[in-house]
């Protein structure tokens, strides 16, 4: 396994233990989490997308819907 290979795994294994993307981004010794959330998209979009369903729950029962 390569470096490149290596690096991919640590940000999967951060992203399924739902390691905040600050984290990873600093982990990755990045700047920002812009350059981290281009390159290691396809592994951290799970992540994402739940925070966004999460997201939607929290404003739906706010506005009193199920």
């Amino acid at each position: 396994m390569d470096a490149r290979e290596m690096r991919h795994s640590f940000v999967s294994l951060l992203s399924d233990a739902r390691a905040p993307i600050e984290d990873i981004a600093r982990l990755c010794g990045h700047g920002g989490t812009a350059v981290t959330e281009q390159v290691y998209r396809h592994q951290i979009r799970p992540m994402i997308l739940e925070g966004a369903v999460a997201m939607e729950q929290i404003f739906r029962s706010q506005r009193g819907e199920r």
